[in-house]
């Protein structure tokens, strides 16, 4: 993705979550794509979709199971 949609979208999601900590990323060789960080820590993947002349993007996060257990 464009450098400029990707710095939008960071700040539109450290708005929405109110972090600064987040961070956007492109990713090698995948050109309609990018990494979601917080705090260094992989969250997810922004994917952008273009069809019929309108462009979105899908936010995709994965949360494991054994990542919701508690922790003492």
């Amino acid at each position: 993705m464009e450098r400029k949609i990707v710095s939008k979208i960071e700040n539109f999601l450290k708005k929405k979550f109110k972090t600064k900590s987040l961070k956007i990323s492109a990713r090698a060789n995948k050109p309609d794509s990018a990494e979601v960080l917080i705090d260094d820590e992989f969250i997810g993947v922004i994917f952008e979709d273009k069809e019929d002349g309108e462009t979105c993007y899908h936010f995709n996060m994965t949360i494991l199971d054994f990542d919701l257990e508690e922790k003492d």
